[in-house]
Parts: C-alpha cells; sequence; structure tokens
C-alpha cells in the first residue's frame, strides 16, 4: 500500500485477505461510494442532477462495492431501491440501506439466493407490491468468482456454482420485470472486462461475463422496439470486497489498471446512472468500458 489517495495514479490497494464472499465493513481501507475524482488526483462529492427523480429500482448484490455505490447514487438522483443480497451479507446491506436513507430515498432490503429461479421471482413481486407495480431499472449486479490457476483444478461443482450465481439470475430477474417495465425502463448488466480478455485465473466467470456480453445483445434487440434499453458494464479491476476475499497476494499486488490504480466503486456506479438515466437515450445492446484504460475490442 502506498500513502496516495484513491484517486492518484500509484496508488496501491493493501494485501489482505477474508472468507468469501467479504465484508465491505472488514476492508482495510475503505472503497469510495459518493465521491468522485477531480483532475487533480483528489475527489469530491458526486453532483447530482435529478437524473432518476421518481425511478424505482431492483438492485441485485446491492449490499457492497458496485451495488452499494449504485444504490447511494440512484438516491442521490431521486430513485428508492430494493436491494437483494444474499443472507450473510446482513451487516453490509443494513449499512447501505443506511447511506441510501441518507439522501432521502426509500431503500427496501430482501435476503436472497437468487440461483434459486423462485427466490428471483420473489425479489420481482417484492419490488411490485413496494413500488405500486411500478419497475423502472434492472441492475443486476450479483456475481462470484474465485480464482482456480489451471482448468484441471477448477471444479465442477465451482463452474456450475459460477453459471448458476452469474447469468442465470439475469435472464429469471429480466424475464419477471419486463411485463412490469414500460418505454423508457432500463436493464444494466454487469459483465467485466475479463470477457474481452480472457483472465486465465477466472476461467468460469470470464465464461459467464462472456454470457452476459452476448445475453445484452440478444434481450436489446428484443426490446429496444419497445422502448425499452438494455445495456452492459464491463468493468475493470475495482476496489470492492470480492478482492480480498477472491484473489491470492500476488494478484492483489498487481491489482491496477493502465491508468495507474484501481478503479473505486463510485466510478462504476456513475456509469449506472448513466445507463439508467435518459442521458444515454441512443444506447441499447452496448457496452461501456469502464476499465481504467484497457483498449479491447467490443
Amino acid at each position: 500500500m502506498t500513502d496516495k489517495g484513491q484517486f492518484e495514479s500509484g496508488y496501491k490497494v493493501p494485501v489482505s485477505h477474508q472468507d468469501f464472499p467479504g465484508k465491505e465493513g472488514k476492508m482495510p481501507v475503505e472503497p469510495l461510494f459518493d465521491e468522485v475524482p477531480t483532475p487533480d488526483g483528489k475527489s469530491e462529492k458526486y453532483k447530482a442532477a435529478g437524473k432518476l427523480k421518481g425511478k424505482k429500482a431492483i438492485i441485485t448484490g446491492g449490499d457492497s462495492g458496485i451495488g452499494r455505490a449504485s444504490a447511494i447514487l440512484f438516491a442521490m438522483e431521486g430513485a428508492d431501491t430494493l436491494i437483494a443480497y444474499l443472507p450473510e451479507e446482513e451487516e453490509d446491506a443494513q449499512e447501505t440501506k443506511k447511506r441510501v436513507e441518507k439522501y432521502g430515498q426509500q431503500c427496501h432490503l430482501i435476503s436472497t439466493d437468487l440461483r434459486d429461479r423462485e427466490n428471483c421471482k420473489k425479489v420481482v413481486d417484492k419490488a411490485v407490491s413496494l413500488f405500486n407495480g411500478q419497475i423502472d431499472i434492472l441492475f443486476n449486479n450479483a456475481a462470484f468468482q474465485m480464482t482456480v490457476e489451471d482448468i484441471k483444478d477448477l471444479s465442477e461443482e465451482q463452474w456450475i456454482k459460477t453459471f448458476d450465481t452469474n447469468i442465470h439470475p439475469y435472464f429469471y430477474l429480466s424475464k419477471y420485470c419486463l411485463p412490469h417495465m414500460k418505454r423508457g425502463s432500463t436493464i444494466i448488466n454487469n459483465a467485466s472486462i475479463n470477457a474481452y480478455v480472457g483472465k486465465p485465473q477466472l476461467l468460469d466467470y470470464t465464461a459467464t461475463k462472456g454470457a452476459i456480453i452476448s445475453f445484452t445483445r440478444g434481450l436489446s434487440n428484443q426490446q429496444v422496439s419497445k422502448g425499452i434499453r438494455v445495456n452492459a458494464l464491463a468493468p475493470g479491476p475495482v476496489w470492492t470486497p470480492l478482492i480480498p476475499s477472491t484473489m491470492t497476494e500476488e494478484m492483489q499486488s498487481q491489482f491496477a489498471a493502465p491508468m495507474g490504480r484501481p478503479a473505486q466503486p463510485s466510478e462504476i456506479a456513475t456509469c449506472a446512472v448513466f445507463l439508467a438515466s435518459s442521458d444515454s437515450s441512443a444506447l441499447s445492446g452496448q457496452t461501456i468500458h469502464c476499465n481504467g484504460g484497457t483498449v479491447v475490442n467490443g
């Protein structure tokens, strides 16, 4: 770890270790959720402009990392949220709720395992009940990853778990949300730079992220004529609890992007706000490569 600020080039994350899925509150340096970088490498509070006023959103994996930051920025922009999270993430989820409500918006929580199709339906049913049938934004964000160096050591059980967590709920939640969406609604799918660069230590995770990109394109082609837009994010290195809970010491010591540092969750959340709002009205079936400067063939 260096003495540089988290938005300064050359910043290195401190190496630490946690059990999966990791706890936001136990990270050695807290990620940034409502601050964005300034040109001098410092930061300032995100400036909201009412882009999502009156909107209702579902965010999966909203207890920490990119999900938490997105819930906070959505609230700053005027949206209420329903956050789905795993039972073991209760403490982090309650902290997210507290931070969202600080900005005057509703934040509802539902603890569930989205690998179960029926649980995905329960999430949507709860949102419909809480929001009087209004669902404007679905942010499919929850994911599982665990590094394995070689395919010979990648268990069949982990392969199935990764697909059950990372892509199947995107289908179920989209399917169940769409009947409640109308022209102007949006679906955002969180993919990854790994779909484009093929991270060798994350073979199963990388495969699911490639599936998410294709799912985004196909679903967009289905829905765009109805005025419902579907887009994806493809973050690069981001400082979240997945880093200390799934990466080796060597991988953490090298955890950075071409800009000289990893991104903060707030920087990915600003892209989620853009895709959720009418500012991105000409985008559907597209992927925003918020990866810190790695040039990829989209």
